[in-house]
């Protein structure tokens, strides 16, 4: 079967009523699901995939991802309105949602966080099936020194989350990677910091700590007194409830640039096995700060602090797609959930597996593409439903948030000790927003803990050779990106004074270096090419220094 071929199949298939119908209602269970803290999308994924079991290969996985797709869109719902973040990958959109929403701009919010994630699917859907091959290869070639020294350049990140106070934003992070410490490590299993007592074997479950920090801090902020717990989360909740559709079109093309680098910050995370949203979503947020020309309005409204976040997330799920059809490696934990459907049907994704069964990979690229379009259909008319939620008074929703919170959290292990975990770090939430100590770096820290320490095992495991993480093309390149980016807000304060004013050339060229490193002829280029960029950059800094100081000497 041609590619051609499976393509024609494909798409008779997923155009089908039956198919269609199961589509549409994955993507609408999977936005409830998003909309609900507590409730992952890989656990609405799990709790689909025995349902599959009868289907056909084409049923199973339209509704499969579905799921998926409505459930990564589904979270800004509750990011927005409640400043609770649905699901990890939507962290970063609260941090310019909630505000926005409390402006009474509620409908424009949340119009640019759904045509933004829409937008973001739709991108990665038509390019990442080209893609795919190149990409999933340089999956393989990163290695766990490389994903080792991707997690210090996303911890980077912390610097530019801290509102200007580093040591407050760094010690917030370490309370993050101090939680996953605790319990037995994931490569030797050998237990550490649980004092003999048996419930920490397991360690802290990332959901509990997620909803404990952001459901308990926010709720009890907005309700420190009986006359706040009475008022609602927005004064102007009734009004502004329609999508203004054209407003925020015009507004994500004026962004065009970003929305495009916050896509392909997502497809690239994507393609890296266990990274997910919930890292890209605060990377793509972090550099759209670092290069937006308002950076100071980031954390007040900004419609550039909703676009970057919510079009990384669904581009990053495409990502992790199109490596499982590639390589068979799931992107994410949802991913998994979808080859395990996969291989219950008989269908083992490989490296030829787009040669072999064409049929079924366009099955999964048309069903990621057409559920963004029952996305922005569905969500749309939802969320006029939706926008209510922030006219009833604070104290009723606490009640009803913690009631469902409570159901998810308790529901990831049937055990009281996540519903207690969900309490403490409620409580560290709630001291860290009284004392001004950011939240974003506690839960970067916890995403990226295991994985960055596992990546390091393995790594000594294989070659006790420190070297390696500067022989290796893939471990310089993100270590050498993870300096830089520590560097970048002292040369953006200096920038035009002293040697400081030549930072973004010489980054340039230090990009350039590993990519030199780098097997096959299009890396080359791709350095050839910064370093022309970095004499570029060099002598129009030059040049402008030289022009300023001829008009010092003649004015």
């Amino acid at each position: 079967m041609t590619l051609f071929d499976g393509f024609l199949l494909a798409l008779s298939q997923m155009t089908e009523p039956y198919n269609l119908l199961l589509l549409g209602a994955g993507v609408l269970a999977g936005l409830l699901v998003g909309a609900i803290p507590g409730f992952s999308i890989t656990m609405a994924v799990v709790i689909v995939l025995p349902f599959t079991y009868g289907m056909e290969t084409t049923p199973g996985l339209a509704i499969m991802l579905g799921v998926m797709v409505g459930g990564i869109s589904g979270g800004l719902v509750s990011a927005m309105l409640l400043g609770i973040p649905g699901t990890p990958a939507s962290v970063a959109t609260t941090f310019d949602g909630l505000p926005m929403v409390r402006k009474g701009e509620q409908g424009y919010a949340l119009g640019l966080g759904l045509w933004a994630s829409c937008i973001g699917g739709f991108v990665s859907g038509a390019v990442l099936f080209v893609l795919a091959p190149p990409l999933g290869q340089i999956g393989l070639e990163i290695g766990p020194w490389g994903y080792f020294c991707l997690i210090l350049f996303a911890l980077t990140i912390t610097a530019s989350l801290s509102d200007g106070n580093m040591i407050k934003g760094l010690i917030a992070a370490c309370i993050g990677l101090l939680a996953t410490a605790v319990g037995e490590d994931q490569v030797n299993g050998i237990t550490r910091l649980t004092f003999g007592n048996g419930d920490l074997d397991g360690g802290f479950a990332y959901l509990p700590i997620l909803i404990g920090v952001f459901a308990f801090s926010q709720l009890l902020s907005d309700m420190p007194t009986r006359a706040a717990a009475r008022r609602t989360l927005s004064a102007d909740a009734a009004t502004n409830v329609r999508i203004p559709h054209l407003r925020v079109l015009k507004q994500i093309v004026k962004h065009w640039l970003l929305t495009l680098r916050s896509i392909a910050i997502g497809v690239f995370v994507g393609v890296l096995p266990a990274a997910g949203a919930s890292i890209s979503n605060l990377i793509s947020y972090d550099q759209a700060r670092k290069n937006s020309k308002n950076p100071e309005a980031f954390g007040t409204g900004t419609e550039e602090g909703i676009i970057a976040p919510e079009s990384t997330n669904n581009a990053t799920m495409g990502g992790a797609l199109m490596v499982l059809v590639a390589l068979g490696i799931p992107g994410d934990a949802a991913a998994a959930a979808v080859l395990a459907a996969l291989l219950v049907h008989d269908v083992a994704p490989s490296p030829t597996f787009m040669t072999e069964r064409p049929d079924v990979v366009y099955v999964i690229l048309l069903a990621f593409v057409i559920g963004h379009i029952f996305v922005l259909l569905l969500q749309s008319a939802a969320l006029k439903i939706f926008i209510r939620i922030v006219g009833i008074p604070i104290y009723i929703l606490a009640g009803v948030i913690l009631l469902y919170t409570g159901m998810g959290v308790f529901a990831i292990n049937n055990t009281t000790f996540d519903i207690w975990t969900m309490f403490l770090f409620g409580m560290v939430g709630y001291l860290m927003m009284r004392f001004n100590f950011p939240l974003a770096p506690l839960i970067l820290g916890t995403v990226l803990g295991p994985i960055g320490e596992v990546n390091l095992m393995r790594a000594m495991q294989i070659s006790p050779d420190l070297m390696n993480f500067i022989t290796r093309p893939w471990a310089l390149l993100f270590l050498t990106m993870a300096i830089l980016s520590l560097l970048f807000p002292f040369a953006k304060a200096r920038s035009k004074s002293g040697y400081w004013k030549y930072f973004g050339a010489v980054s340039f060229l230090l990009i350039a270096i590993p990519m030199f490193m780098m097997q096959g002829s299009l890396r080359p280029i791709v350095g050839a090419a910064l370093i022309v960029a970095a004499v570029w950059t060099a002598y129009r800094k030059f040049s402008n220094t030289s022009h300023t100081h001829e008009d010092l000497r003649h004015g």
